[in-house]
């Protein structure tokens, strides 16, 4: 088993990866010794009908059985009324300090779940137990939890850590193929910020881990995680290095909120903000054009982005809600190298538009 470091103040944990992780799932949470109370999952109905019976037969020989509350699925469910939901439930079901809460799904239910862990009686411990490639490589590292509001994505939350990250590339098998290409947008953007030749690694196996080969799946999980892991703990609280994370994130995260959540994946959405991104690198002459151009290629043999359609100028004036933005700062990542990019402070308006401009085109010819 892998078991990879991160390290923060707000505390030191690992994040194992192993196929068929989850049938000793139960072993692995006595581990962290905190599984003394009351165990609560958050997860979707989807992931449970699919998991559910391997997830408890790990508790077979348990006296007790974990506490299942229920999340519906979809990024227009990551709001504070479902954080009030699940922590009325967990009330009325005995939920104490000592109790510990298991994030078992993607992304939206391990932000979720963590931002609950980081409230419920003023903080209770949680562990992550992500089910789509996505959440294996990115959202369950980090610490980073929170909800959307109406006007932005993650604009309320917290940095929780949490106590382990339990990873099994196997329940991938039952991952829709667009959720796959969507969650490889990521390594994409992990390999472009901190290492070049893991790019290299993604050009000539994108194909295999599109056929879903759980061997190559692991190793782009661990070296994925290994960047992310770096950055988080020399960063914990992005004040720095850890805005890197969010190359592609300024735009895509103002296209999410555009088409309301409902008609891009995460992913899809970062990988036209990846775009966008390296389009005005070139143009600013902070990166080559046959470096970006590699990328882009990269991204559509993933399949097919989704259209959409949005003015350039509506875009722009979402991405003032932008986190990373300070005071009357825009900050900005860009890539300057295969393996190096740099936050910079001064892209103008005129900038950006102007890159949105250049990717809304591409979105017009090439989506679909």
């Amino acid at each position: 088993m892998a078991s990879i470091p991160v390290q923060t103040a707000g505390g030191n944990y690992s994040v194992r990866v192993q196929p068929g992780l989850l049938q000793n799932l139960s072993t692995h949470l006595r581990k962290t010794g905190l599984a003394h109370g009351k165990i609560f999952v958050v997860t979707t109905p989807e992931i449970w009908k699919l998991w559910g019976k391997a997830f408890l037969a790990s508790f077979a020989k348990q006296p007790t059985k974990p506490e299942i509350l229920f999340l519906p699925s979809g990024e227009r469910h990551k709001r504070l009324a479902s954080i009030e939901k699940l922590a009325d439930e967990m009330v009325e079901r005995g939920a104490r300090r000592d109790s510990l809460l298991v994030a078992f799904g993607g992304g939206v239910a391990g932000d979720l779940t963590g931002f609950l862990a980081a409230i419920y009686m003023r903080g209770i411990p949680y562990v992550q137990v992500p089910t789509t490639y996505l959440a294996q490589i990115d959202s369950s590292v980090g610490g980073k939890t929170g909800v959307n509001l109406r006007t932005g994505k993650n604009l309320i939350g917290s940095f929780h850590q949490p106590a382990v990250v339990l990873t099994d590339p196997r329940l991938l098998k039952t991952l829709l193929p667009r959720e796959l290409r969507a969650g490889m947008v990521e390594s994409i953007k992990a390999a472009v910020l901190g290492d070049g030749a893991y790019f290299q690694w993604l050009e000539k196996n994108c194909s295999t881990m599109l056929r879903g080969d759980i061997d190559a799946l692991t190793q782009a999980i661990h070296v994925s995680v290994r960047i992310k892991a770096r950055i988080v703990s020399a960063d914990e609280r992005e004040s720095g290095q850890r805005m890197l994370l969010n190359l592609g994130h300024t735009i895509g995260h103002a296209i999410e909120a555009a088409t309301q959540y409902r008609k891009l994946l995460h992913g899809e959405a970062i990988a036209w903000g990846m775009i966008a991104a390296g389009r005005l690198a070139v143009a600013r002459g902070a990166w080559q054009a046959a470096d970006a151009a590699r990328v882009e290629r990269l991204l559509f043999r993933l399949g097919p982005l989704p259209k959409f359609s949005v003015t350039p100028q509506r875009l722009l004036q979402l991405t003032d809600a932008d986190k990373k933005n300070r005071s009357h700062t825009r900050n900005f990542v860009l890539p300057v190298k295969l393996g190096r990019a740099i936050v910079v402070t001064d892209v103008t308006a005129e900038e950006m538009l102007a890159a949105i401009r250049s990717m809304m085109q591409t979105v017009q010819e090439l989506g679909v």
